[in-house]
């Protein structure tokens, strides 16, 4: 039977999605909300972060880090080390990782702001990262 030219790449394709594309299955930013609003002086716990393997077992070595490329002043976020169950991937037990908190300080003006976070992840397979942008909205205190 001969295969003709245009499946090549098609098989080609299967060939490495089969031997290589499964070595990790799941990182995240699990961003249920793309848009937040905070009053001065508030914080909320945004989601939680984690990188696992096939095996629903964590890949970091340590706490993802996380910082605020483009956004407005008076906010800052910070992953906070927890153990958080990836339950989108069907993982039971909890893996390392953290919980993204962000922060508005002292805002004297409504705002609303697009705002570009980038997490980095320290793993055993050496350093990523991956960007996530969010909108926010800064109200006074009342």
């Amino acid at each position: 039977m001969r295969i003709g030219n245009k499946a090549t790449p098609i098989l080609a394709f299967m060939v490495v999605m089969l031997l290589g594309g499964g070595a990790v299955q799941a990182q995240t930013i699990q961003f249920t909300v793309r848009d937040i609003a905070l009053k001065s002086g508030e914080s909320t716990e945004f989601t939680d972060i984690y990188l696992i393997g096939l095996n629903c077992k964590s890949l970091l070595k340590d706490t993802p880090v996380v910082e605020i490329l483009d956004g407005p002043p008076g906010v800052t976020a910070v992953v906070n080390a927890a153990k958080v169950v990836p339950h989108g991937y069907s993982c039971a037990n909890p893996v390392a990782g953290g919980k993204l908190v962000i922060t508005a300080k002292d805002v004297q003006d409504y705002s609303y702001t697009r705002m570009v976070l980038r997490v980095t992840y320290k793993t055993v397979n050496g350093e990523r990262q991956y960007s996530q942008e969010l909108n926010i909205a800064l109200f006074p205190p009342s």
